[in-house]
């Protein structure tokens, strides 16, 4: 082609009178079903029971399968309590350490696990052993904290069980004593647990919030009640209780003091902020011991209730451990924020929460009925003793 011609056009290309008819039907078609289908909402069959469960299936999966795992390992920890009623009689004031015992466990165990859950959610979480670390701060923290609220939960025995008109009980040293050895002999288990799961969590792809806290709640109380009766037997030996009860103290103050001067900012922060917490948790359930230890006979004319405790108290707190490690990870990780009214998202764990009670302390009342009658154990019979069980725990909830 020559310089300076110029390009030749294409003509433009014709469209029938039916294919212009069919675009433009086409057209409004798809205008008439957009405009249809914005007002038309279609819910999912199970879409308000997803809603009841919780963001996601999974997680409200994980959660009941661990709730149930939690609520079968203390129930059977109640039978072992209703076993030893001649122990508990031999020792007055030791049922008054029980519901502390086990909720201190799962306190400062599932905290643990929940802050772990945030260090996994961050992206931030070794298994290491430096002390330096986040996970060995955690660690560390938990330790001083087991050692501290021992002390502190045989001497608020032994000066609350007073006020609240129960006398003769053991002295503060025996106290201590039990309340320590039994710690530190459950606490070395919950804390392998602890930090287990938190790793396979990691390379399996669970979600901790939702698994830690029964979990670790179900292993407190297996092991706490068979280390507290084990300490049991440390009670009135002349030279050795005291000798154990003063190392107690002497140690417990010796932690708190280097936790404080270590440098290592988030243990003193976790030990700092724990502690007043903690302290007014134990308070609670030394109340709630001294009320157990003045139904002591009622107790034991009806076992299954007593093998209820235990179950009771740990779902309480399994399920308040599964709401605040779902929220605290929320909080940190910037998706919801503190407000005096709770956001959708920290609503809907709430309800997640709440909807947990229900099945949770039906089984609960199941299983406590199942195993006093395997055991040839008193009942009230099973619907009572289910509705026991569920109208106290929606009530603790």
């Amino acid at each position: 082609m020559a310089e300076g011609d110029s390009v030749p056009r294409r003509a433009p290309r014709r469209t029938s009178t039916a294919t212009r008819r069919v675009v433009a039907g086409t057209a409004r078609g798809r205008s008439a079903g957009r405009a249809l289908l914005r007002p038309v909402v279609r819910l999912h069959p199970l879409g308000f029971l997803r809603g009841l469960l919780g963001p996601d299936v999974t997680g409200a999966r994980q959660s009941l399968s661990a709730l149930a795992v939690s609520s079968l390992t203390a129930t059977a920890a109640g039978v072992l309590l209703a076993a030893v009623t001649g122990t508990l009689e031999r020792l007055p004031g030791l049922l008054v350490l029980v519901p502390a015992a086990i909720g201190m466990r799962g306190d400062i165990f599932g905290a643990l696990g929940s802050r772990l859950a945030t260090t996994i959610h961050a992206g931030t979480f070794r298994a290491t052993a430096r002390r330096d670390t986040i996970v060995g701060q955690n660690v560390i923290a938990a330790a001083v904290l087991t050692l501290v609220t021992a002390v502190a939960l045989g001497v608020m025995t032994k000066v609350l069980a007073p006020v609240f008109g129960l006398a003769g009980i053991i002295g503060v040293t025996d106290l201590i004593v039990v309340s320590v050895v039994g710690a530190e002999l459950a606490s070395v288990v919950v804390l392998v647990v602890t930090l287990g799961l938190a790793t396979i969590s990691t390379r399996r792809g669970w979600d901790l919030d939702n698994v830690s806290a029964p979990l670790i709640s179900a292993v407190g109380d297996v092991v706490t009640l068979p280390a507290l009766f084990l300490a049991s037997y440390l009670v009135g030996i002349t030279a050795l209780t005291p000798l154990i009860a003063v190392a107690s103290i002497i140690g417990a103050v010796a932690a708190t003091a280097w936790a404080w001067r270590s440098g290592l900012e988030q243990l003193w922060q976790i030990v700092r902020e724990s502690m007043p917490v903690l302290f007014v948790g134990g308070f609670v359930l030394i109340i709630a011991g001294v009320v157990i230890e003045h139904r002591l006979e009622d107790f034991i004319d009806k076992r299954a209730v007593l093998i209820l405790v235990p179950a009771c108290l740990a779902a309480a707190g399994a399920i308040g451990g599964i709401l605040s490690s779902r929220l605290s990870s929320k909080l940190h990780l910037g998706v919801i924020e503190p407000r005096a009214l709770p956001q959708r998202g920290a609503r809907l764990d709430i309800l997640f929460a709440f909807t947990l009670t229900v099945p949770v302390f039906m089984l609960n009342g199941l299983l406590a009925h199942g195993f006093a009658t395997a055991f040839s154990m008193s009942t009230p019979g099973l619907l009572r003793l289910v509705a026991i069980s569920l109208i106290g725990g929606m009530i603790a909830t």
